[in-house]
């Protein structure tokens, strides 16, 4: 659906990275002092001998120039948003009526993580699909990562973002469209059905925000699953939230470390996608050297990586905590991947979100539309088809 809407300035762009800049990343991994350890494993940290492994691979095996001439297939393009750069893919449908789509990122993730979910939903009719449910599929670079512009001042939390997006999509003409998100995602989306509902479709998480919060002033008593659920977030939080909380708090200290090693960088990022992925401890069994690095190396070309941490400073000082008889009407799908932990019960989400449809499955895990496009495509699909 496209309208006479305003339009904002938008300009063609292409990935273009300079010779010196990549010598210079080959020189520092060459250069690299690594430290020592006291286990060969992932118990303490990231692997030494897998991260000896993989940043060998990126200084003597990865192509970033054939990376680069592989994503400048995709349409890209910067756009001028209320003094905010923009960096985007715009991908047309092909079907009869494409509805327009945003799809959102999340950290440690960039724009890339959808390289294999976009044609799926731009042209099912080439995948198994039908034509009709195509969508025209919009993909941000969230603020403050990859080639969208670094914040300038505080402020620039999930809920501005939401603000952003629903300016770009009004000034590419497109009156009312979808959202679509995981991780950082799923907070802009919903932030979006909070903030601009009158312009949705629908929203699709395949995550529910970690700050996260309903309205318990009404309503029944929390049940034993749900208890269950913030015991076990409480778990995680204590096991595994150590890099969130160091983000929150103190994310310049962290940027001098990871803006200036490429060794860092990798470990910081492929800790996470390790830790997060249904890989069973193994991050080869899911993801490639190439999709990896090629992600990573996008932060480090962009130096990107202390800007991209700031955004859980500031989604601390505004989280999705509801106020009483506050909650998304917008109609919501939410899509359950196996390893995406913790994740909680559908009594849980259904007291802040209208769930419309929820859909549970056997495997994937927290990166779903690298993990497992086909089925992420297939339930965003299904579900806006509902909402047409």
């Amino acid at each position: 659906m496209k309208t006479s809407l305003p339009v904002i300035p938008i300009r063609p762009f292409s990935i273009r990275a300079s010779d010196r800049t990549l010598d210079d990343l080959r020189r520092r991994l060459t250069e690299t002092r690594f430290p020592d350890t006291l286990s060969e494993g992932w118990e303490d940290g990231a692997s030494l001998p897998e991260m000896r492994e993989l940043l060998a691979f990126w200084r003597d095996g990865f192509s970033w120039r054939r990376e680069e001439e592989e994503l400048n297939r995709l349409p890209q393009f910067l756009a001028d948003v209320d003094g905010e750069t923009v960096h985007f893919a715009h991908v047309r449908g092909r079907g009869p009526a494409p509805m327009p789509l945003v799809v959102t990122h999340g950290w440690p993730g960039s724009f890339v993580e959808m390289r294999k979910l976009i044609p799926l939903l731009a042209d099912p009719g080439a995948h198994g699909g039908d034509p009709a449910d195509a969508f025209d599929v919009v993909v941000p670079s969230l603020p403050g990562f990859g080639f969208s512009g670094r914040p300038a001042a505080p402020g620039m939390n999930t809920f501005r973002i939401a603000d952003l997006w629903s300016r770009l999509m009004e000034g590419l003409g497109y009156a009312r469209f979808g959202a679509q998100g995981g991780d950082f995602g799923a907070s802009v989306s919903t932030g979006l059905a909070l903030d601009h509902s009158a312009r949705l479709t629908g929203i699709h998480l395949n995550y529910v925000p970690g700050s996260y919060a309903p309205d318990l002033s009404s309503g029944p008593p929390l049940t034993g699953e749900e208890e269950a659920f913030l015991a076990e977030r409480a778990r995680w939080i204590e096991e595994e939230g150590g890099y969130a909380h160091e983000q929150r708090t103190y994310p310049q200290t962290l940027a001098y470390a990871l803006n200036d090693s490429p060794a860092g960088l990798a470990a910081w990022i492929v800790e996470k996608f390790r830790s997060w992925g249904d890989c069973a401890g193994d991050w080869r069994t899911r993801f490639t050297a190439e999709e990896l690095l090629t992600n990573v190396t996008i932060y480090w070309l962009t130096e990107t990586i202390g800007s991209s941490m700031r955004l859980y400073r500031e989604t601390s000082r505004r989280p999705l905590r509801f106020a009483e008889g506050r909650r998304v009407r917008t109609p919501t799908g939410i899509a359950r991947f196996a390893k995406e932990a913790p994740f909680p019960p559908r009594s849980w989400v259904e007291r802040g979100y209208d769930v419309v449809r929820w859909t549970e499955f056997a495997r994937g895990g927290h990166f779903a539309a690298m993990e497992e496009p086909e089925l992420l495509a297939r339930d965003i699909r299904a579900y806006f088809r509902e909402m047409n």
